[in-house]
């Protein structure tokens, strides 16, 4: 099995996280979509990551589908519940961080454009994304039934690999302020070895 991607992508990061959890032998194919010579649009057309090619050769991409797929596997552990709305009620979380993901990943392409053709209206408004997503997230890490409950889920991972997305390109600072159940989750599982493994460099 062949994850492509990147070790910056938060989304290759959730991926990694749970081949890692579950056991599963892979290969890491480091290869940035931006980078001359990029092969990812060979395994999908979108030119995104990840994309996770089976031993078969078949290859899934989208980070939410390649969850999917892993767990179709039936390899313990499960990252998913059993039951179909708890799954989807999950994945829902899931979605939001990779929401707030989106927006921040948006945020850092805007940065790097020239201070003068910046649109700050747009800033601003992915800003708020991320800051409404967090209070979201913080939200649901309280109710400590889709997120941060006593077992590990896919949504647990998503927000860590979010979280830390936010920390590596150091977008919204702050968001730590008035979160501290964030704070004490992804604590948690930074000091597992999946995390350790895939923390950007």
């Amino acid at each position: 099995m062949k994850l492509i991607g990147s070790y910056t992508s938060p989304y290759v990061r959730k991926i990694s996280v749970m081949l890692i959890e579950k056991g599963i032998p892979f290969e890491f194919v480091n290869d940035p979509p931006s980078a001359e010579g990029s092969k990812v649009t060979d395994f999908n057309p979108l030119g995104k990551v990840p994309a996770l090619v089976t031993d078969e050769g078949e290859v899934f991409y989208d980070s939410p589908i390649i969850v999917q797929y892993l767990e179709l596997l039936g390899t313990s552990p499960t990252f998913l519940p059993w039951e179909p709305l708890d799954a989807l009620r999950v994945k829902q979380v899931e979605a939001l961080a990779d929401g707030v993901t989106d927006a921040a990943v948006a945020l850092v392409l805007e940065n790097r454009r020239e201070a003068a053709q910046r649109n700050e209206e747009w800033i601003i408004n992915q800003r708020g994304k991320v800051l409404r997503g967090l209070d979201k997230l913080e939200h649901y890490a309280k109710e400590r039934q889709w997120l941060n409950g006593e077992g590990l889920n896919v949504a647990d991972i998503s927000v860590a690999c979010t979280l830390g997305y936010l920390n590596f390109r150091r977008i919204a600072p702050g968001w730590c302020v008035e979160r501290p159940t964030l704070i004490k989750l992804v604590e948690r599982l930074f000091q597992r070895e999946s995390f350790a493994r895939t923390t950007p460099p």
